[in-house]
């Protein structure tokens, strides 16, 4: 049985290796990007499962390391 809500966007926190400015928080969706030391992590509402894995080939298409994926809620 599948537990996750379908009602609406669940927010996601994606973390990848290495330092995106700002500005490329457009390209991903209008998530918010943070970046700490040489880590960056983009967080935010994700629609759906297709647009997680939008977002996720543009993240492999760009040759950026991905750290991890976390469901973090509607």
């Amino acid at each position: 049985m599948n537990d996750i809500p379908t009602g609406g966007p669940t927010r996601y926190e994606i973390r990848v290796q290495g330092r995106l400015e700002p500005r490329w928080a457009a390209w991903f969706e209008g998530l918010t990007l943070t970046t700490e030391g040489g880590v960056t992590c983009l967080h935010g509402p994700v629609a759906d499962q297709a647009a997680l894995h939008g977002l996720l080939a543009r993240i492999r298409d760009l040759g950026i390391e991905l750290i991890s994926v976390s469901r973090l809620g509607p």
